[in-house]
């Protein structure tokens, strides 16, 4: 990432009185535990080095007391680091004004509380339209794109109604819109569903989801849960004890956890529910592309399999085997050009499809399925094998994946 909109550099914070003198300690080599033992100062992030890209949705994530709080705090300056170098856009946070500070906080950045954070004495359409009063706009405009904003996040006619009269689902979607209407650039957005219930949070995620496909805001997102993580973020960051452990993408995550901490992470994690084809499928084993039959019975015999997909100009249109070829030429069909006679129909599947949709059709059928993108271009394939081997960490040590997908077949 060459430019990235949001960088962390060398970020360091360390509570206590005198924070600059343990910066040593640090160096050093000494843990937090023996800091806090020796000094009573706390170390609360160490050497915290991020890039983040705009438009995308980066998740933080860790147990309680790791840190991840304390680093969204950083981002609109709530906080300020004992060392190191934010910046936004090129713009280095820590060197801005208290004016400039001001309005970076009302127009460029918005925040979603985990306990909603709405004023409770203000009305849902005066909650949603609050950041456009604190950067002045006047009423009516800011009353209309509040009213805009409940309606995309299905809150239309409860603008009169108050906080207390809603559920807690419905007061996060008022966060979330009031966060939305200052159409800020980037969202902060701290345990934002965690105290919601199981249903309701999905729904939010999927919302957010749904939300992001449009708007491609810089969204940044606190969670302790990974499967909340794996589902909403195009990167994740694992703290533990202040240290950044592992970054990546969430399928280097799920299937390459660095150390003990992060397989622990991982390791209840439904593979099939958060992997999508793309990132477990193969090459494909063998394209045919002649336009005659001997010919492409030519192309098969060099092919390490007895099959192949069956390419044209077109994309994808099908399977072939070797056995169907070879009987077609013995038939004097040699010359004939390959038709629907020798090409059997193996439905493809999308690239961006999770496993978990496409495990029935790939343990039903014979080969592997063809993975064809958006233009019907074979770009892989999807075998019960590649499956059961990602999904094996899911099952016990003894178990293979030929007897994970007998196991799969049977239920």
């Amino acid at each position: 990432m060459s430019n990235p909109f949001i960088q962390v550099k060398g970020l360091y914070k360390i509570f206590g009185s005198d924070p600059a003198s343990i910066l040593p300690m640090i160096e050093a080599g000494k843990s937090k535990n023996q800091i806090l033992a020796e000094t009573a100062h706390t170390v609360g992030l160490k050497d915290i080095n991020l890039s983040i890209e705009k438009g995308k949705i980066f998740v933080i994530m860790g147990l309680s007391g790791c840190g991840k709080s304390t680093l969204i705090r950083h981002f609109n300056r709530l906080i300020d680091p004992t060392a190191g170098q934010l910046t936004v856009d090129g713009v280095d946070v820590m060197q801005l004004s208290q004016k400039e500070l001001e309005s970076f906080r009302s127009h460029k950045i918005s925040m979603v509380f985990q306990r909603f954070g709405l004023m409770p004495h203000r009305t849902v359409l005066e909650n949603v339209a609050y950041g456009l009063t604190v950067q002045k706009v006047d009423k009516k405009t800011r009353q209309q794109k509040a009213k805009e904003w409940l309606e995309t996040v299905g809150l239309k006619g409860y603008e009169e109604q108050y906080p207390s009269q809603l559920s807690g689902g419905q007061q996060q979607r008022v966060g979330l819109a009031r966060a939305l209407c200052t159409d800020a650039d980037i969202l902060l957005m701290d345990e934002a569903f965690s105290a919601l219930d199981p249903l309701i949070r999905s729904e939010m995620q999927d919302q957010l989801i749904e939300l992001q496909e449009t708007l491609h805001k810089t969204i940044i997102f606190i969670t302790h849960d990974l499967d909340e993580a794996l589902r909403l973020g195009d990167r994740i960051a694992i703290l533990k004890d202040g240290e950044l452990v592992q970054e990546g993408a969430p399928e280097d995550i799920l299937l390459n956890p660095i150390n003990d901490y992060v397989e622990a992470f991982v390791r209840d994690v439904n593979r099939a529910r958060a992997l999508t084809v793309e990132t477990v499928m193969k090459p494909p084993a063998w394209r045919i592309t002649a336009d005659t039959i001997s010919e492409a019975l030519k192309q098969m015999r060099t092919s390490p399999a007895d099959y192949g997909y069956y390419v044209t100009d077109d994309g994808y249109q099908g399977i072939v085997t070797q056995e169907k070829l070879e009987e077609a030429e013995q038939n004097d069909a040699g010359a004939d050009k390959v038709c629907e006679k020798v090409i059997d129909e193996l439905p493809p599947v999308s690239p961006e499809s999770l496993i978990e949709e496409v495990l029935p059709e790939t343990l039903d059928a014979d080969y592997p399925l063809p993975v064809v993108d958006e233009e019907g271009q074979l770009c892989g394939e999807l075998s019960r094998e590649t499956i059961a081997k990602v999904l094996v960490d899911t099952t016990t040590d003894e178990e293979a994946p030929e007897t994970i997908v007998e196991h799969r077949k049977a239920s």
